[in-house]
């Protein structure tokens, strides 16, 4: 047995040395002629072509072709004063679209206001120096124009009367300088909102969740047809950036004064000439007006629509807890048929006419109703 125990021994081994180099030999290719480990080749499936777009996606993708030619990124330089009364150029980013082949871009009058200097960069990459041809402070708006260029691609400018609660809609611009960046949403709300800007009340606002950040201002809110229903204005938000409500000025409040905005630089906003107080119903008690709800004369200024028209201002002096007032003039219930029963109403109203145009004013004079042809004048602002 003994004389065994070293054959035996030598069987083992060549047959461990047989089974290590042939059921291992994976494992032996791993290493390279150093004997260094390699790392293991991994068996990736890959897929045989693209997979087929679904017609969300397509939609996305057609929006987004048909508008982005038509968007621009615009920067606009201001001066401010340093410690020492220094003057320190600052630079501001927001967005606008192309109107016509001369070169009219629509934008934010909050995204040009005091410029020195305007550029606008359109989505080839070209870049011009822009001038402001007109704004409209009260709808924060503003048309400003590049030089008349090749392959400038106007926006097409959709309905937004037809806006319903529901429907998806996708902003393009320029958030954070991130230049041609799509978004895409719903119409959350139509609602009457306040802006940030001092005076800027916006009737019917398209609200939307469509992400909207600083940059975006300006830039159009499309349809899915890729049509231009609102212009990107502002948003709420505690850290200035979205959060999911933003606001858009709807495209119709534009269309209404875009000709005047191209024509005469401004827009030929009528005004009546009144100093007004709104009234409710315990002041309208108190005061023993014939209405419960309108707004109250004060005052009509000298030579305004309003005192042409005949209408009258307070004629006696009293006290709104420490406010003085006069009283005794005629309380506004309604113009052309619509409700008022304070100053929005009467903005809602103007902003739907034109100077010159005529408005019938609903009034009451002590207890008599009477109605009284206004002919409407415009009033100027400065930038």
């Amino acid at each position: 047995m003994k004389s065994l125990r070293p054959v035996l021994l030598a069987l083992l081994l060549a047959a461990s040395f047989y089974y290590l180099t042939t059921h291992y030999r994976g494992v032996r290719s791993a290493s390279d002629e150093t004997g260094r480990m390699r790392p293991a080749t991994l068996e990736i499936t890959e897929a045989a072509a693209a997979p087929a777009l679904d017609a969300d996606e397509q939609t996305n993708i057609e929006v987004y072709r048909k508008a982005l030619p038509s968007v621009v990124n615009i920067t606009s330089t201001t001066v401010a004063f340093d410690f020492f009364y220094g003057p320190v150029p600052e630079q501001g980013q927001g967005s606008g679209f192309i109107l016509d082949k001369q070169g009219h871009i629509l934008t934010n009058y909050h995204v040009v206001r005091n410029a020195r200097q305007v550029e606008v960069t359109l989505s080839d990459k070209r870049k011009f120096r822009a001038e402001v041809i007109g704004f409209d402070r009260p709808n924060d708006l503003a048309v400003i124009r590049i030089p008349a260029a090749e392959n400038l691609k106007p926006a097409t400018l959709g309905d937004s009367r037809a806006l319903v609660v529901g429907q998806k809609v996708y902003a393009i611009g320029n958030p954070f300088g991130l230049s041609g960046t799509m978004t895409r949403g719903i119409v959350s709300a139509l609602r009457p909102v306040r802006g940030p800007e001092p005076g800027l009340f916006v009737d019917e606002a398209i609200q939307t969740d469509a992400a909207i950040n600083p940059g975006n201002s300006g830039g159009p809110l499309l349809n899915s047809q890729g049509e231009v229903i609102g212009i990107n204005t502002f948003i709420l938000s505690q850290v200035g950036q979205s959060a999911g409500i933003g606001f858009a000025i709807p495209i119709n409040v534009a269309k209404a004064v875009l000709n005047d905005l191209v024509t005469f630089g401004r827009v030929r906003r009528p005004v009546l000439g009144i100093r007004t107080l709104p009234i409710g119903p315990e002041l309208a008690a108190e005061m023993g007006l014939p209405a419960d709800a309108g707004v109250l004369i004060l005052q009509v200024v000298p030579g305004g629509p309003a005192e042409k028209a005949g209408l009258k201002g307070g004629t006696r002096r009293a006290y709104l807890g420490n406010m003085p007032i006069m009283i005794g003039g005629d309380l506004i219930v309604a113009i052309d048929g619509e409700e008022v029963t304070d100053q929005s109403d009467i903005a809602r109203v103007m902003n739907n006419r034109k100077a010159g145009d005529t408005v019938r004013v609903a009034v009451y004079r002590g207890k008599r109703r009477l109605e009284i042809d206004v002919p409407l004048s415009e009033v100027r602002e400065a930038l």
